[in-house]
């Protein structure tokens, strides 16, 4: 429980907001007109991943830090949002709300979405499609209304595809096709055979097969890397995962009829980040079914749509939202 100082009056309202993520977790003080006061970070706090208890820990330490360096205890806090990596089903949101107040105090007005709604919620206009590539991939949308509709976020599991490991699980395969003739020669093979420091392609394949060998997410830039020279069986790789990507925005555009609306498109994670290729292969999927979708590159740090989702609980007006992202994203990287 973090410790409580006694609220004072003021004029200023203060809001904050936590990205809890599953490598880190992020929190961010601001006033009503975006001026950022305070950041704290701590470790990754997936509930699904860490445990309840460990969740708890990390956005306590996270927004303690961020209001120590404000000079603010939680009684200045008006509302609060917090992004929730794991939070995928409505069947789990009392169970959070419930370890949230336990750390940010019962009284404490909160809402809480998954974290790649936050992408969402720093859009102009506060509605669009989030599409996430990273280790994994997901899919988020919410339209003018405040419905949501998205993917699992479960990746193989539930065939939705592809982050940089669903892609180069991919790539594997086209590997093997070519030992076993079943497919054809690919420049990936003999920069698999390097990374692996594998004999030859019959050995690469056996290592594979028998776990003393493994390639995951981090080789997806040879991918990236054998696209660029030509390599046929690359470019057929991005082609799918743009194709695989495209439908997941497509999907959740019809479920919220956004396929008139010209919506926003958020790209985020490492994968478009660092790979801007990919969203080549994207773009010519949404935009047959959605014409006039917008891609936009995420413009700031997740943990500025926290402090949005925060505002949104106080009611704070679109408009006054909007003049406090401007501010909020000239100064957050100051903090950085």
């Amino acid at each position: 429980m973090l410790e409580l100082k006694k609220g004072q009056s003021h004029m200023v309202d203060y809001f904050l907001g936590v990205d809890v993520g599953s490598s880190k977790t992020q929190a961010l003080v601001t006033t009503a007109e975006g001026r950022v006061l305070g950041l704290g970070q701590a470790g990754g706090g997936n509930p699904d991943v860490v445990g309840m208890a460990t969740f708890q820990q990390v956005v306590a330490q996270a927004a303690q830090q961020a209001l120590a360096v404000a000079g603010l205890s939680l009684p200045d806090v008006q509302s609060a949002g917090v992004g929730i990596s794991g939070f995928d089903w409505p069947s789990q949101r009392e169970g959070l709300l419930e370890a949230l107040h336990a750390v940010l105090g019962p009284d404490l007005p909160l809402d809480i979405v998954n974290d790649a709604v936050l992408g969402l919620l720093i859009g102009p206009r506060g509605w669009g499609i989030s599409l996430v590539s990273g280790t994994g991939c997901n899919c988020w949308g919410r339209n003018p209304q405040g419905d949501y509709a998205h993917m699992t976020g479960y990746g193989d599991l539930m065939g939705e595809y592809a982050g940089a490991t669903e892609l180069v699980a991919r790539a594997i395969h086209c590997v093997a096709y070519e030992w076993t003739g079943r497919g054809q020669p690919t420049a990936l093979t003999p920069l698999f055979i390097q990374k692996t420091g594998a004999k030859d392609l019959a050995d690469l394949i056996e290592g594979l097969c028998r776990g003393y060998y493994h390639l995951g997410a981090e080789v997806a830039p040879l991918i990236f890397a054998c696209a660029r020279e030509g390599d046929a069986v690359a470019l057929s790789l991005l082609a799918w995962a743009g194709s695989e990507l495209g439908a997941m925005v497509v999907t959740v555009a019809r479920r919220l009829n956004l396929t008139h609306l010209a919506p926003d498109i958020i790209l985020i994670g490492s994968m478009f980040k660092n790979q801007p290729a990919l969203a080549d292969y994207v773009k010519p999927v949404v935009l047959a079914a959605v014409p006039g979708a917008r891609f936009l590159p995420l413009p700031t740090w997740p943990v500025v749509g926290a402090v949005v989702l925060a505002m949104e609980v106080a009611r704070v007006s679109r408009e006054r939202i909007c003049q406090a992202l401007d501010n909020m994203q000239k100064t957050v990287a100051s903090f950085q």
